[in-house]
């Protein structure tokens, strides 16, 4: 069962449709694909900001008050900031201030030098986002992801928890290790794997390069079963794959998780903590929708890794992998209730 939310769907529903002009939103006009018509436009953020952060000059949407209760939201692949196109407006208007950056290697979001390594590690992405929150003068921040985003935000809570105020984790706990994942899963487990093995050979990579723009809709299909997105709503993510690190960082992460990559020395210390699996002691709440077409754990598996106040949810409906955009209302009041434990 669901803790007492603390605003009703209907409220929700209201924010929505009374807080776009609050919050800097374009709307979307009415559904008109499935008449036959032009298809809809999806809507977008305000005019992407960009801000120096460590190795990044990182690309960013923000909406919300300016003095408003920091909320970072992270993105995974392969998708980008727009599975939150949703979610912001809502927390903007409940006045929360909303950070929705581009992760290294997709859209705007650039390497300050050309001679950085393109490093997709786990612990690089993190202290991105460390450093983004320094560059913003945001001292605590309640982080939100899915994918690679939850991963990264599961880091900042196990490693950083000054950093984090509250927790809101699609999949739950999704920490790992180039140690732990010498360990072979089971037949029909390693078979969701497929595009990580994939990766691991030139062929792999030539063709994501190739036809990253086909694969990612692939993945989005596979992950999302019950997701009926339009060609207009692929289309306005998929220009952030355009980004010329995308290929190598997606790479990267996967062949580093498979010990067939190197990483970087300077991030060795933060992986060797990261390895003991370190428990997670801020409020946390973890979702999962009951149609997730992505690997992902079982939430028995993880339960043990929240020692602090925590719930677990089950999003009902065909929720698949993309949790924030199919599901912005239930994702929402996640944030909205572990705001306030």
């Amino acid at each position: 069962m669901y803790p007492s939310m603390t605003l009703s769907q209907r409220q929700l529903v209201g924010i929505t449709a009374t807080g776009v002009a609050a919050t800097g939103f374009s709307p979307p006009p009415s559904s008109a694909h499935s008449s036959g018509a032009s298809p809809e436009i999806p809507p977008s953020f305000p005019p992407i900001k960009h801000i120096d952060a460590g190795t990044l000059n990182v690309g960013y949407a923000e909406v919300g008050p300016a003095d408003g209760q920091a909320v970072l939201l992270l993105h995974g692949w392969p998708y980008d900031i727009h599975s939150y196109i949703d979610v912001a407006p809502l927390l903007a208007q409940a006045g929360y201030r909303v950070i929705v950056p581009y992760l290294r290697g997709y859209g705007t979001t650039s390497f300050r030098s050309p001679d950085t390594f393109r490093n997709g590690q786990q612990a690089a992405l993190a202290l991105d986002m460390v450093a983004l929150l320094d560059a913003l003068n945001i001292e605590q921040a309640i982080i939100g992801g899915f994918d690679w985003g939850a991963r990264t935000a599961d880091i900042i809570a196990a490693l950083w928890p000054e950093r984090c105020r509250a927790l809101v984790s699609v999949s739950g706990y999704l920490i790992g290790s180039q140690a732990a994942n010498e360990a072979p899963l089971p037949p029909q487990a390693e078979l969701a794997w497929w595009y990580q093995f994939y990766f691991a050979t030139p062929r792999g990579q030539a063709g994501y390069e190739h036809y990253r723009n086909e694969f990612n809709q692939l993945i989005w299909q596979l992950a999302s079963p019950h997701w009926h997105f339009d060609d207009a709503t692929y289309a306005r993510t998929a220009a952030s794959f355009t980004n010329p690190d995308h290929v190598s960082i997606v790479i990267h992460n996967y062949r580093w998780r498979l010990g067939l990559a190197h990483g970087e020395p300077h991030y060795d210390e933060v992986e060797q903590r990261l390895a003991t699996a370190p428990v997670i002691h801020v409020p946390a709440i973890t979702l999962e929708g009951d149609a997730n077409g992505a690997p992902h754990p079982d939430s028995t598996t993880y339960r043990d890794k929240f020692v602090g106040t925590y719930a677990h949810r089950v999003i009902t409906g065909g929720v698949g992998h993309n949790l924030p955009q199919e599901a912005p209302q239930a994702f929402a009041q996640a944030v909205l209730d572990v705001a306030k434990w």
